[in-house]
């Protein structure tokens, strides 16, 4: 490669909207359709040549995307705005792209992030509902907020995560930074959980809505909740709260 070719090659970002109900998560995968094959693979045709993509992180089968972020290298010379409306005339109508921009040789999606906000919606009402049952988890019995609300203060900061991770996952370390946790009401039948951190183990998220709803139920107190979090035992907690409640809203980079 000479200088020119390294002087050419640009970085893209790309931010992702998705809904991830007939995908097997993002992470290409032998045998499964992925939102990353899809996504690469809509690249490669409108820049003629191989294109791999990297994401801020891997969301599971069924888990939804509103500010997903990817960034790929090409020295196609297409601006961000005609990419951005090339690949959305490719792409099918569950993945669109929102934004689109050149940025620095070293951003990177995964590794350049501060922070990630994923949002858990949870329908709380007697019946399910037709319309949204891909896209909230139903829950029937009512939930109280306050004991909830208790056990998201006990998350945040840096703490040991390892009871709320799903067993076999490969990482150096538990330790996890949640800056944000909150419970918004919206209605009387729609409850959102919001999670903030400098990054998530694998199923954290739907582990700890899992735990939390039986809180809410009234199953478990937040004292228990407490027991189980300085325990670091997966088997102590609850259950994974369903995929497809669980959306990633967005990636912060700080100032990039």
């Amino acid at each position: 490669m000479n200088e020119h070719d390294i002087q050419a090659r640009r970085n893209i970002k790309l931010v992702l909207e998705y809904d991830g109900s007939s995908y097997h998560g993002w992470q290409r995968q032998a045998g499964s359709l992925s939102v990353q094959e899809i996504v690469e693979s809509r690249l490669g045709v409108m820049l003629g040549d191989r294109v791999g993509v990297r994401a801020s992180g891997r969301t599971d089968a069924g888990v939804h995307a509103k500010g997903q972020v990817v960034n790929f290298y090409t020295r196609n010379r297409l601006k961000p705005e005609e990419i951005l409306r090339g690949l959305n005339s490719l792409l099918p109508g569950d993945i669109v792209v929102l934004d689109a921009e050149e940025v620095d040789e070293s951003f990177h999606a995964r590794f350049s992030a501060v922070s990630k906000i994923y949002e858990y919606h949870i329908l709380n009402r007697a019946v399910p509902s037709a319309l949204l049952r891909k896209y909230v988890w139903h829950v029937r019995r009512p939930l109280s907020p306050g004991p909830m609300e208790e056990c998201l203060k006990m998350i945040c900061g840096m703490k040991n995560f390892s009871a709320f991770m799903t067993s076999g996952s490969p990482v150096s370390s538990t330790e996890r930074h949640i800056m944000r946790a909150a419970i918004e009401r919206s209605g009387t039948d729609f409850l959102k959980i919001l999670f903030e951190a400098n990054g998530f183990l694998r199923q954290m998220v739907r582990n700890l809505t899992g735990t939390l709803v039986e809180v809410g139920k009234g199953k478990r107190t937040p004292e228990e909740f407490a027991a189980i979090l300085d325990s670091g035992d997966r088997r102590k907690a609850g259950m994974t709260a369903p995929a497809h409640g669980l959306y990633l809203v967005s990636v912060n980079y700080g100032r990039d």
